[in-house]
């Protein structure tokens, strides 16, 4: 029988994020804004950071999807209160531990999605159309496909493909399919790691909180990381030395930024496999100093051989 691991029991009976802000600030999930990142993904490869309206432009898609992404966790939690109430780190959330009423969390929900989709219209009908789907895919999968085997990780991935997308749509460029795959496929990475993670960590009480778990086993999911994991890291390397890169970036070499990406996905997979983390990628990319600053380097790289 599994047991929890003891970083999962420490995080669990510390508390880490109930003591350090207001219950209804910790609900829209401020760490986890670090994800919309993505959205400024088109403005840097599409050498744009030069140019103020784009920067301005991308930053405001980049708090739209701040504020969107808020919603689909408020309205997450009100939905998944009592299977949260199982989980050793969930059951702190300001909605699961009573902190936060749902009828407050519904409320916040409907005020931030009232708040973003009418800065998305402000900034263009295509990101509207964007952000609307993103919350209509993300109540689908809070409500339903997170329970469909393989289709709930492919959701996530989505969401990271959209925000990807809407960061292109913002500036008025269009984004590189090579973009849209290497996103996809390390959104993958980073989903099957969070199920891995929940496997793991939740024993035979698994399917108690997440009922597509009952079909997932811990080796078919590394079987599916191993593969996400090369394609990912081919995918970009590839990427690098593709014509579109040597036609945009003439005499750049992008490939220097190989080693950071295998790097930082090796050093993902050390978290994931002998510390048993991966089961909040932002918290993990936050609190890993040597994962942070691989990443930081990868992007300081990424912009210098580009810009300079």
């Amino acid at each position: 029988m599994e047991t929890l691991s003891s970083p999962v029991i420490l995080e669990a009976v510390t508390r880490p994020s109930g003591l350090r802000m207001p219950a209804v600030i910790e609900a829209l999930r401020p760490s986890q804004w670090v994800k919309n990142g993505f959205v400024l993904a088109a403005l840097i490869f599409a050498q744009k950071l030069t140019d103020h309206r784009a920067v301005i432009e991308a930053c405001s898609a980049t708090l739209i999807f701040c504020a969107a992404s808020s919603v689909v966790y408020l309205f997450n939690d009100v939905l998944d209160v009592e299977s949260d109430r199982l989980h050793p780190v969930k059951r702190f959330r300001p909605v699961a531990s009573g902190r936060v009423r749902p009828v407050t969390a519904l409320f916040l929900a409907v005020l931030f999605a009232a708040c973003a989709l009418p800065a998305s219209w402000m900034l263009g009908r295509a990101l509207f159309g964007l952000v609307l789907f993103y919350l209509l895919l993300n109540v689908a999968y809070s409500a339903w496909l997170k329970h469909v085997l393989l289709l709930d990780v492919f959701v996530i991935a989505a969401g990271f493909v959209l925000r990807v997308v809407a960061g292109g749509v913002a500036i008025h460029v269009p984004v590189s399919s090579w973009l849209i795959i290497c996103t996809t496929l390390l959104a993958l990475f980073m989903a099957l790691s969070k199920r891995r993670h929940e496997l793991v960590a939740l024993g035979e009480r698994c399917v108690e909180h997440r009922s597509s778990l009952a079909h997932y086993s811990r080796s078919f999911l590394d079987q599916l990381i191993a593969i996400v994991t090369a394609s990912t890291i081919m995918s970009y390397a590839l990427y690098t030395q593709s014509a579109e890169v040597r036609a945009r970036f003439p005499g750049r070499h992008l490939a220097l930024t190989v080693p950071f990406v295998i790097f930082a996905i090796f050093r993902y997979l050390f978290l994931v496999h002998q510390r048993e983390e991966g089961g909040n990628p932002a918290r993990t990319l936050l609190t890993d100093s040597v994962l942070l600053s691989v990443v930081l380097l990868w992007a300081t790289s990424v912009v210098w051989i580009i810009y300079f």
